[in-house]
């Protein structure tokens, strides 16, 4: 596992976690900002009319309403990422990351609108007379190539493919694992309740809920979506009157570090302002998913007459899901001060080293060291040998000999169990790593935290005290289970795109079978395999939608020509 998690950190280095890859998303954002007039800004007030049904057809063609279209879209999107993404990406870039998050929000309302309304322009009927869009199906019909002589490059429909393809892997590695993995981690944690039974329960009422296909999954979507969001601010509100008097600091924090990078300060060891960007971008395309091409494929189902209205509802997802949630969020974690604090927690393995020296992080040359090691720029000798264990303490840890890291954080206080009993014994180190054949020990000690028990922990730190922890894992539970629920949509419509309507059904049974199975699966590997297949659907809708920014300008221009011949009383 540690060398899958390894092989995953690098291969996202090369791609979702390249600077080349955020640029590429911000400045597709921010062009579309600038080349249609800031449509996110003039089109807002509009898009609330729209989603109400104000202007709706009962000639109207499609499977769902444009409220249905954007809960199910929403509920894509307000998942892991609002709960989990926020905290990872403070763990990992501080205050400074929610920062990039809202700008990428705040551009990603444009470049939703823009890949839904070019989507749902070029849907089709399916064999079973059901709706399929998504990018695929503009890739496939707009972005060939014909030659001087007339013979047409397939581009486009290669490009099709390999998106589609990208989404059924991210389908799994995105809406699937990650959700489940974090709802079974919460449930646990919280509930005591098994990992694996967590798993077993709700893979069956996914089960139900998706073969019942687009229009059962809306039904439940849109009950779902109102219900979550409310139980989960009213407990941050809780946690944000508490913490009033840290309230002002966090939010000049998210600002002040921008330029500057955080400094070390309590557990955290500092993070740089590249670091803090990259992850910051990185993490709010997880949450809103703009520009990843997604959310089309559910929008693509709306009852509409024309694209344009569609895409104006699609502007609000990242406006609730990023701008408003995650903003909540991330103002809950800095004000708690849970993000800087060391916590009693369980180790994961993928997430911990176990270094050859001894590191104070009151030593301020400690601290700078350590920190380059996590932000790459320098390497720190890792112990290989034999760690030997008495009573759950481990000896070297005792004299000073060795430093363990959990979580971007030195350890304090680590013990190693087995079976729920203190080990002694000896223990077989490699690289900074427990060797392969070492008995199934587990370390615990207090050290920083992040993801979804970050989140939990932070809103235990309000009137609610302990019960603050049932607000997330609730709202988690309802949060993640019915972005699986979408996702498994994106998957499905992908693949009637590459093999049919007769294939679908398999493909559910082993997005269930997937989902019982990520429920005990570690956290960390499936995260980092989630970053990858983010950025493989992104790219190609990324230069798709760039290089039909004049006939999606154009249809635009179209849709209110038309509009304003139908209302002329409404701007």
């Amino acid at each position: 596992m540690d060398k899958v998690h390894d092989f995953l950190t690098i291969l996202d280095g090369y791609i979702g976690g390249g600077p080349w890859f955020v640029y590429l998303l911000l400045f597709t954002g921010l062009f579309f900002t600038l080349y249609l007039n800031f449509p996110q800004i003039r089109f807002f007030g509009h898009s609330l009319r729209v989603v109400r049904g104000k202007y709706d057809r009962l000639t109207d063609v499609g499977d769902t309403s444009h409220f249905q279209a954007l809960t199910t879209a929403l509920s894509g999107t307000v998942g892991t990422g609002n709960i989990a993404g926020v905290a990872l990406a403070i763990h990992l870039g501080g205050p400074a990351a929610l920062f990039w998050m809202l700008i990428t929000g705040m551009l990603g309302m444009t470049t939703k609108f823009v890949e839904v309304t070019i989507s749902h322009k070029y849907r089709e009927l399916d064999s079973e007379g059901r709706i399929a869009g998504g990018p695929m199906y503009y890739m496939k019909k707009r972005l060939n190539i014909t030659l001087p002589n007339k013979k047409v490059l397939n581009i486009g429909a290669w490009m099709g493919a390999f998106f589609a393809g990208a989404t059924i892997l991210s389908s799994i590695g995105t809406g699937n694992m990650p959700q489940i993995n974090s709802i079974a981690g919460a449930m646990y944690s919280t509930f005591g309740i098994p990992h694996i039974i967590v798993g077993a329960v709700l893979a069956v009422l996914l089960a139900f809920v998706i073969l019942g296909g687009i229009k059962r999954i809306a039904q439940v979507t849109s009950r779902l979506v109102p219900t979550m969001a409310l139980i989960y601010v009213i407990g941050a509100l809780a946690v944000l009157i508490y913490n009033y008097d840290n309230l002002i600091p966090s939010i000049v924090s998210i600002f002040t570090d921008v330029f500057t990078g955080t400094a070390a300060t309590g557990g955290f060891l500092g993070a740089s302002v590249a670091f803090a960007f990259n992850r910051g971008v990185n993490r709010g395309l997880f949450s809103n998913e703009a520009g990843q091409g997604s959310a089309p494929i559910a929008h693509s189902a709306a009852r509409a007459h024309e694209p344009v209205s569609e895409g104006i509802v699609a502007l609000l997802e990242p406006f609730i899901d990023t701008i408003c949630i995650c903003t909540l969020t991330g103002l809950v974690l800095l004000s708690s001060g849970v993000w800087q604090d060391k916590v009693e927690n369980e180790f994961q393995r993928a997430d911990q080293y176990i270094l050859a020296d001894y590191y104070d992080e009151s030593n301020t040359e400690d601290v700078k060291q350590l920190f380059g090691f996590y932000d790459g720029r320098t390497d720190v000798p890792r112990f290989s040998g034999n760690l030997e264990v008495v009573d759950g303490v481990i000896t070297q840890k005792a004299n000073k000999e060795i430093t363990i890291l959990h979580a971007r954080s030195i350890a304090e206080d680590v013990t190693v169990s087995l079976d729920g009993e203190p080990f002694s014994g000896t223990l077989v180190v490699a690289n900074g790593r427990l060797a392969e054949g070492n008995p199934p020990v587990r370390f615990r000690g207090a050290s920083l935290i992040h993801s979804a028990p970050m989140t939990a922990e932070a809103y235990t730190r309000s009137f609610l005290g302990g019960f603050g922890q049932y607000i997330v894992s609730i709202g988690l539970l309802l949060f993640a289970f019915s972005t699986a629920i979408s996702w498994s949509y994106y998957g499905d419509r992908s693949v009637t795109y590459l093999f049919g309507t007769k294939y679908v059904f398999h493909y559910r049974m082993l997005y269930v079978v997937a989902f019982f199975f990520a429920a005990f699966t570690d956290t960390t590997i499936i995260w980092a395999l989630s970053y990858i297949t983010i950025a493989l659907m992104a790219i190609p809708n990324l230069i798709g939608i760039l290089l039909l920014r004049k006939e999606i300008k154009e249809t635009i221009k179209e849709y209110w020509i038309d509009f304003r011949k139908e209302h002329p009383d409404e701007k």
